[in-house]
């Protein structure tokens, strides 16, 4: 029997190491590769082939590059790691890590990432992850001496060069072809694109010099005089989408609590972006979406800071993790996870936290025109279940897991239906302590920071970059409630405002105009055309 020991050097552990990034890691590449070529119809099988050879070659090259000996486990370790959570919310959400994304995990909150725990996720992680790190930590890997090391890695990185250049000699015009048919497939590509994505937001967020702050707006002024001021509440929803609101002509009554109010429906609302942190400062930013930027916005006041400038009175009570540095300058309250033990239990808030809180502001008023943000936890998943009490499991059977998609469809649905049925009951009670108010005229401006996807098309929760993102995650509600007050002191056509509404065809893009004009503030940032109710108002 022969005792010769195996030998594993770099160039043999990259070969190795690669063959399982392409077969297991990029799993959703080929099925999204498949769907593809089945949507082409006629094409080549051996070209199809030789995609998952390509990317053997190409990372084997890449890796080669950054892998001696003794880098080889402290950079494959985390890698593998990181790769295979990436693997997972690709393969079974279709989560596309993207810079957008990166900011989204980086401004995750712990309670938060704990309802993305579940079986599937924590299994999965130990099979594609943990274990391969575990053998990558045993595996012994030998160090040639440095020159037969060098001559050994660079006859490698030149035969994945020949591979690559035989592939595209041979198959260049399938690949150009295919290619602009699926521009998305590079977003797709673990580890590359994350890896990308994770250095593009680390250099923008840590390493780039901050760019001069600039104010806006401090000529801001509320130019009507009244003898009442004005108090609105402004909801900012999470996760909501029109496609499953009763008013938007769903088959299911998900409005029961707030059908009894003159409400104003916005039809068409499209959000800024498909996650919080990006549509939440986005929409409160001076930039429309085609041009918002992160570092800029970050860079410069927001809404929130022009009404401050104007005098009136804002508070943000927050019941989702933060407001992504939307309210930094003005007084903020973060409701405590075991702020109320009937509604919190620790890691979560239900959103009657919210109400019980306006409740007690609304006690500490002054004298100002004033506006409250109530940023909400509304639909927020995967576990959707939580978002709502007992009593108000409207629909069922309802998914009472984190691992949505092992869920029928039908239970499904009925889970995020019923935490809208909740985030109405939560409107419905805003508008009924506004209209106890004697003292202001009362309004209410509701609108959603993104939508979500329930398996549509292969997707769950959202976050897919805009630009290949289903209307389930960008087509958000948008809802107004005015007291007569209200309507009569700012002199606002009821009438007018419904058939604005019912127009559409608005975007998160019109909400600082729009919030500047109902709240009478006059200022340079305004811009009328970008005001929805501009023509609704009697000058």
């Amino acid at each position: 029997m022969s005792n010769k020991k195996i030998i594993i050097t770099p160039v043999v552990f990259v070969a190795m190491i690669a063959v399982w990034y392409v077969l297991v890691f990029n799993w959703p590449l080929w099925e999204f590769v498949a769907a593809g070529l089945n949507k082409q119809g006629d094409f080549s099988r051996v070209f199809a082939l030789t995609m998952p050879v390509f990317l053997w070659a190409a990372l084997s090259f890449i890796f080669s590059l950054i892998s001696p000996a003794k880098l080889i486990k402290p950079l494959f370790i985390p890698l593998t790691l990181l790769s295979s959570i990436v693997f997972f919310a690709g393969w079974k959400y279709g989560v596309v890590f993207d810079y957008s994304m990166m900011e989204n995990v980086f401004q995750t909150h712990p309670a938060e990432a704990s309802m993305y725990l579940n079986f599937s996720a924590v299994s999965a992680f130990a099979l594609s992850g943990v274990l391969p790190a575990l053998i990558i930590w045993k595996l012994p890997i030998t160090a040639l001496p440095m020159a037969k090391a060098i001559k050994q890695r660079a006859l490698f990185m030149v035969a994945m060069l020949v591979i690559i250049g035989a592939i595209v000699a041979l198959f260049m015009q399938n690949y150009l072809a295919f290619g602009r048919n699926n521009d998305e497939i590079k977003r797709m590509v673990v580890p590359t694109y994350f890896i990308g994505s994770l250095v593009k937001y680390i250099n923008r967020t840590y390493v780039e010099t901050p760019l001069p702050y600039q104010q806006l707006g401090l000529d801001a002024q509320v130019t009507l005089k009244k003898a009442k001021p004005n108090l609105m509440v402004l909801v900012v929803g999470e996760t909501a989408r029109a496609q499953n609101y009763a008013y938007y002509g769903y088959g299911k009554n998900t409005n029961p609590y707030t059908e009894k109010y003159p409400l104003q429906v916005f039809a068409d609302v499209s959000s800024c972006g498909t996650a919080t942190a990006v549509s939440l400062p986005c929409m409160f930013s001076r930039f429309n979406r085609e041009q918002y930027d992160p570092r800029h916005a970050k860079a410069q006041d927001n809404l929130i800071d022009v009404l401050h400038h104007a005098g009136i009175d804002v508070l943000w009570l927050d019941n989702d993790g933060g407001c992504k540095g939307v309210c930094a300058r003005v007084k903020t309250i973060n409701i405590a996870l075991d702020s109320e033990p009937t509604l919190c239990n620790g890691s979560r808030c239900l959103d009657q936290v919210l109400v019980d809180q306006l409740q007690r502001s609304l006690l500490e008023l002054t004298d100002d025109n004033t506006l409250i943000v109530l940023h909400i936890m509304g639909s927020h998943g995967p576990t959707y279940y939580q978002r709502y009490p007992e009593s108000m499991r409207r629909f069922s059977p309802d998914c009472q897991r984190s691992d949505i998609q092992n869920c029928s469809k039908e239970a499904l649905v009925n889970t995020y239906d019923n935490s809208l049925v909740y985030t109405d009951y939560v409107l419905s009670e805003v508008i009924a302590k506004l209209e106890t108010v004697t003292d202001f005229d009362t309004a209410m401006l509701y609108i959603s920071d993104h939508g979500e996807s329930l398996g549509e098309m292969g997707l769950y929760l959202h976050g897919t970059p805009y630009s290949m993102a289903p209307k389930e995650q960008t087509h958000i509600p948008m809802l107004t409630w005015f007291s007569p007050d209200y309507l009569a002191q700012n002199h606002l056509s009821l009438a007018c405002i419904e058939q604005q509404a019912a127009q559409g065809h608005y975007s998160q893009d019109n909400l600082f105009d729009t919030v500047l004009g109902l709240l009478n503030v006059n200022t340079q940032e305004y811009r009328p055309d970008q005001d929805i109710l501009k023509l609704c108002r009697k000058d």
